[in-house]
């Protein structure tokens, strides 16, 4: 894994110090030695995370950080900042500017690539949801930056009750904290509960609290979940073991509990940020794929599902049919009543044809007034009593159109069996000529295409 790396420090000696150390671990390495010229390199936009020095004169790390992190187009950079400040004050301040860690002068080479490391899998992560979901402003869908970390759902995993509890009583005012004591449960707890952080002690008597982190990131359902180790000072190695694994951030004990609240509150933010991002991309991908009238898959969707259903069905040798329906005299109730009456129609006509179907069909809007279903396992005599229970469900209630009228529906439909050559194509076309059929012999009923 490579990266960009910005150090921005105003003497040439800690320049020239950490871009040897990165650039032998092959990281790409630019400097700056003041604030406003490493505004301007982070802004080009090629930039993936920032070394900071806190003390430089005119403007300082802190300003710098400040404004990085209200700038929409460098907000979501990685900041470490690198001072000979180490008070736990220092830490906080730097943290509620947007920091995401601090390293200590003189720099520790291994601490310092391990956390490079970390933040940059995080930032590559966050820029392939940013650019996944960079079409869902055209869709009506653009992502809001969450700027609160404000009362999350947190799990701490301590199985020593007096530190446990002084870690409750720190963040309860705040958040609400549930205490996990016995560490082999916490996965199942976490997997199973909707928390948006995981607080583990390193220091578990009886359990590897880097074991139970590797396993909270392997699990599909915990992947995205942060984690904050809790950590004595001689845990640094493995706490930098840690960070490889995928641990997001660490406090040091003895906790500073403005410290412990604002690290808190940066994972929370970042999770709710990320978790906005997935929300609005699997909102793009349904937009692609459902038709919004409807709820129904759209043709975009019945395309690629027909062929890899017609595929499964020819490997196994098992039925499938296809149904084509076609709303009766649809244009005249757009024409008689209005276009909101007709969606009323398509929408509760989609309703209904569901009702009657099985789970394992799909039911997809082709267009307009035309509807599509695909039965799996399903032989051409079966499908003939399925869709005539779907004609008369159709039939047998009114419409309603508005508050107070019922109009009469009825519903053409055509019918074909998968053939021998199991093409998409081909068995489209015999439904929708089985559908023609039936819309010439006089409408309201299902005709099946000759094998």
């Amino acid at each position: 894994m490579t990266a960009r790396v910005l150090i921005v420090d105003d003497l040439l000696p800690n320049i020239k110090f950490l871009e040897a150390r990165l650039s032998a671990e092959y990281f790409d390495v630019v400097s700056a030695t003041n604030g406003p010229e490493a505004l301007e390199l982070c802004r080009d936009g090629r930039i993936d995370i920032v070394l900071l020095d806190v003390m430089m004169p005119g403007m300082d790390g802190f300003e710098v950080c400040t404004r990085l992190k209200a700038d929409p187009a460098t907000m979501h950079l990685p900041v470490v900042m690198v001072t000979a400040l180490d008070q736990p004050a220092d830490r906080v301040r730097g943290l509620e500017c947007g920091a995401d860690d601090f390293l200590t002068k003189p720099v520790d080479e291994i601490a310092l690539i391990a956390r490079v490391r970390s933040l940059t899998r995080l930032k590559i992560m966050l820029d392939e949801l940013r650019a996944r979901a960079s079409t869902s402003a055209n869709l009506g869908l653009a992502s809001q930056e969450p700027n609160d970390g404000a009362r999350g759902r947190i799990l701490l995993v301590e199985d020593r009750p007096s530190s446990a509890e002084r870690i409750v009583a720190s963040l309860r005012d705040f958040h609400d904290v549930e205490v996990e004591t016995h560490p082999p449960d916490a996965l199942f707890r976490a997997a199973e509960n909707s928390y948006e952080l995981v607080v583990v002690s390193l220091n578990l008597s009886e359990f590897d609290a880097l074991r139970l982190c590797s396993q909270l990131r392997s699990l599909e359902r915990t992947r995205t979940i942060p984690i904050l180790l809790l950590a004595e000072t001689e845990d640094r190695p493995r706490l930098l073991r840690g960070l490889d694994l995928g641990v997001n951030d660490y406090v040091l004990r003895p906790v500073d509990r403005n410290e412990l609240m604002a690290r808190v509150r940066t994972q929370l933010r970042r999770k709710r940020y990320a978790d906005s991002l997935r929300d609005n991309v699997q909102a793009a991908i349904e937009l692609a794929v459902v038709d919004a009238l409807t709820g129904l898959n759209n043709r975009r969707f019945l395309e690629t599902h027909l062929a890899q259903a017609l595929d499964q069905s020819a490997h196994k040798g098992r039925p499938l049919s296809l149904m084509i329906l076609d709303i009766d005299h649809f244009k005249s109730v757009n024409d008689t009543y209005g276009h909101d009456a007709g969606d009323e129609v398509l929408k509760v006509f989609a309703r209904r044809i569901k009702r009657v179907l099985r789970s394992a069909d799909l039911v997809c809007r082709l267009g307009g007034e035309e509807f599509v279903v695909v039965m799996p396992d399903t032989p051409l005599a079966v499908a003939q009593r399925v869709a005539e229970r779907v004609r008369a469900v159709v039939e047998g209630e009114g419409f309603p159109i508005d508050d107070a009228r019922m109009i009469p529906v009825t519903t053409s439909i055509g019918l074909a069996e998968r053939g021998s050559d199991a093409n998409a194509d081909a068995l489209l076309r015999r439904a929708d000529k089985a559908l023609y059929a039936s819309k010439s012999a006089g409408r309201n009923r299902v005709t099946a295409a000759a094998a």
